[in-house]
């Protein structure tokens, strides 16, 4: 199967009126999901994760006017209540705060710089793990300053999460968790901070929208651009940045959190994480300089299934109806523009091919 595929353009009113008349039915697919897991998962009853959206509602209509329109205009399309579509838009803050301890592993991401690939482009991509029931689209957004984005997002979530720009820039993202997050905070959430950076002209500009204080909740950016690549774990206590020259990978754990003075909870599904990040940096590295087929054969990498680099859901996941999956498949080459995704893990499912 394909995803959805949108263009947008306009506002930011105009842009998510589009995603919500095309995505509308996804859009009430994805709050039914999201408010059952706030209940069975977060402990959260519908009233007090409607109260938190709206808190942060108010906000994020003072961080971002622009991103508050959008949610405006997605409401309007989708003919959801704007309350739902800003508790959806913060769904991060949400769940992850609930979680604690036991937040669901997910993502493996990587950044493989020119001088070590086939065609001497900068090349990233990920694995984008989650509810297997969450439903995505790709979006291709033209601003009213001429700014093409094409990134991959959940139906009602405003702005794109993994993706690329016409300047060249890339994104992808990991959760993490850290002792501090907190989403009473009303940092700048996660979702907002990747629409910032995906329309970002600079790699300097981008690391700081995603860094930007004060951080409420912790979250891996992995960016690129040219022939840089770096990788930001982004946390209450600080932000702490790593580069490499030859490759970057990043699963859902801070690397080296001690050194940093990161403190980070006990979460029992940390060696799934780091098996998924070993695995990868083993078959980026087991050729001289890979090329797309290489990249895609990593992505799909089963070792270790079901918690594996393709992710899919486990047998007791399915017996306590809360299976997740690689939803998304994602890579990208940042030289010619071009993106290739597949709906649901690629192990099972075909990259389809983009340009922007």
């Amino acid at each position: 199967m394909s995803l959805p595929y949108v263009r947008l353009s306009g506002s930011s009113y105009d842009q998510g009126l589009t995603q919500g008349r095309a995505l509308a039915d996804a859009i009430a697919h994805n709050l039914e999901v999201y408010f059952r897991r706030f209940e069975v998962e977060g402990k959260l009853p519908p009233a007090e994760a409607r109260r938190r959206g709206e808190t942060y509602l108010g906000a994020i209509r003072q961080q971002s006017p622009a991103y508050a329109q959008g949610l405006e205009g997605i409401a309007t399309g989708s003919g959801q209540s704007l309350v739902d579509i800003a508790t959806l838009n913060v769904r991060y803050e949400i769940l992850y705060h609930q979680f604690g301890r036991e937040v669901p592993d997910g993502c493996t991401a990587f950044a493989l710089l020119p001088a070590h690939s086939a065609d001497g482009a900068l090349w990233m991509g990920q694995n984008w793990d989650w509810i297997e029931d969450a439903r995505g689209a790709l979006q291709h957004v033209t601003e009213p300053d001429g700014t093409r984005v094409l990134a991959f997002t959940e139906a009602g979530i405003f702005g794109g999460k993994i993706g690329l720009n016409s300047y060249g820039l890339g994104l992808c993202i990991n959760g993490l968790v850290a002792v501090g997050d907190d989403w009473a905070g009303l940092g700048k959430p996660f979702h907002l901070r990747t629409y910032e950076a995906l329309r970002s002209r600079t790699l300097a500009e981008a690391e700081a929208k995603v860094s930007a204080a004060p951080r409420t909740a912790s979250g891996n950016f992995l960016l690129g651009q040219g022939e840089v690549a770096v990788d930001l774990e982004v946390s209450p206590a600080k932000v702490v940045r790593w580069q490499d020259e030859r490759q970057l990978v990043h699963a859902n754990h801070f690397l080296d959190p001690q050194a940093h003075g990161i403190e980070v909870p006990p979460i029992e599904w940390l060696d799934r994480s780091g098996h998924r990040h070993r695995r990868l940096e083993e078959r980026l590295r087991q050729l001289e300089k890979p090329g797309l087929a290489d990249l895609q054969d990593a992505l799909r990498d089963r070792d270790g299934a079901p918690y594996a680099v393709c992710r899919t859901a486990s047998a007791e996941e399915y017996e306590l109806g809360e299976p997740y999956r690689t939803v998304a498949s994602v890579i990208m080459n940042l030289s010619t523009l071009e993106l290739w995704i597949s709906d649901g893990p690629p192990h099972e499912n075909p990259y389809e091919h983009y340009v922007l």
